[in-house]
């Protein structure tokens, strides 16, 4: 007589829950590259660009004419050093943190959007 091979059920809970049909997770829609996950992707990057953009124009708005100042007075030469030191610094400053922080609120919009409700 031949021994029977015994069998072992192993329960559990189950591992993966089923969605109703009419709920989707932006969040797996995004992890399995899905043509909506490009979307939402995409989104994100082009809000980040539009801030980089916006930053950068700012920055060349504010740097871009200081050549032609500095060129209309060749001899003030404590005038440039006054102007890219004290009056350039805080604006600058200001520029990159409203940039950081733009950055951040896109990011964090963007979490909200797709984390689970």
């Amino acid at each position: 007589m031949e021994p029977t091979e015994r069998r072992v059920v192993v329960t559990g809970p189950p591992r993966r829950i089923r969605r109703t049909s009419g709920y989707y997770r932006p969040r797996t829609e995004i992890d399995e590259q899905t043509t909506l996950g490009h979307t939402y992707v995409r989104s994100l990057m082009r809000t980040q660009l539009r801030a980089a953009l916006a930053a950068f124009a700012v920055l060349v708005l504010l740097v871009g004419p200081l050549p032609l100042v500095f060129a209309a007075a060749p001899e003030a030469r404590r005038l440039e050093w006054l102007v890219l030191g004290f009056c350039l610094y805080a604006p600058l400053v200001l520029l990159a943190r409203w940039y950081v922080r733009r950055a951040e609120r896109n990011e964090r919009d963007f979490v909200h959007l797709v984390e689970d409700r």
